[in-house]
């Protein structure tokens, strides 16, 4: 990436310190440490509470993962609205669910519905994956690639480049081939204790650096999560934002306010399929 590009984290990395009485100290400290973005897991819960927090530390959350094909669609889209979120990714799905070609297409139109309706309203629809997408195949293809095929343009992917590599896939051959459909990568160079998963794979770790130089043309943002911890969770996401700032991502956090807004605004309506 380059210097400029905004650093982000995903919530469920610190998942134990954002009750709503934590969330002012919580995003304090993920600003000192360079964020300049945070993703929510959960936009439906506590709403006022998060655009309150989120306004007066000056994170900004244009990313935030609801499974809007499962949930109350015109809810996630008004809070997403109310939150300053661009992009509302689809986080998980059941495996079972896509586990042959109907399920597969199933679910893509049903992103797709959501997709061209959000786009009304100048927000995009993105998918997040998991580990089961690659490793399940439909007549030899990972489930993963017929989605894609599957799904409109607009749906930008978030690559989760742990989870791919686990699943199976060579994420230094994918993320050149998926081109500019990736717009977000879910990243980790500083993995938790115990997380010793086999990967199926090719296994970037230590490649960060590697991974983000293929995807700088075309990915808006990196998010850094770190799913599993036993004990206070941040000296691992300290190292994790120390690495990531010193490849050049982000010089945004030391900029105005109003700068970082005016850089990260949102798309108009007929920006968003772009």
């Amino acid at each position: 990436m380059t210097a400029g590009t905004p650093l982000g984290i995903q919530l469920y990395s610190v998942r134990d310190d954002i009750g709503p009485a934590q969330l002012d100290d919580t995003f304090a400290r993920l600003v000192a440490l360079g964020f300049t973005h945070v993703e929510p897991y959960d936009i439906l819960s506590h709403t006022g509470e998060l655009a309150a927090a989120l306004h007066r530390s000056g994170l900004l959350a244009t990313t935030a993962h609801a499974n809007i094909v499962a949930l109350d669609e015109t809810a996630v889209l008004d809070t997403a609205e109310r939150l300053g979120v661009e992009t509302v990714i689809v986080p998980w799905v059941e495996p079972e669910s896509i586990a042959d070609r109907a399920g597969v297409e199933k679910l893509a139109a049903a992103i797709n519905a959501c997709a061209g309706r959000a786009a009304a309203r100048g927000i995009r629809i993105g998918y997040h994956n998991h580990d089961f997408e690659f490793a399940q195949r439909i007549d030899g293809t990972p489930a993963y690639e017929l989605l894609v095929e599957l799904l409109d343009p607009a749906v930008v992917l978030e690559l989760d480049v742990y989870w791919a590599g686990v699943g199976g896939a060579d994420v230094f051959e994918l993320l050149p081939r998926l081109g500019d459909r990736v717009r977000y990568l879910h990243v980790v160079h500083d993995r938790e204790p115990g997380n010793d998963r086999p990967v199926l794979g090719v296994d970037a770790t230590g490649r960060m650096d590697e991974v983000l130089a293929l995807a700088a043309a075309t990915v808006h943002m990196p998010v850094i999560e770190v799913v599993a911890h036993h004990s206070d969770v941040f000296p691992l996401v300290e190292r994790n934002a120390a690495y990531f700032l010193g490849l050049g991502v982000s010089e945004l956090a030391r900029e105005p306010l109003d700068t970082v807004r005016a850089r990260t605004r949102r798309p108009s309506a007929g920006e968003v399929g772009a």
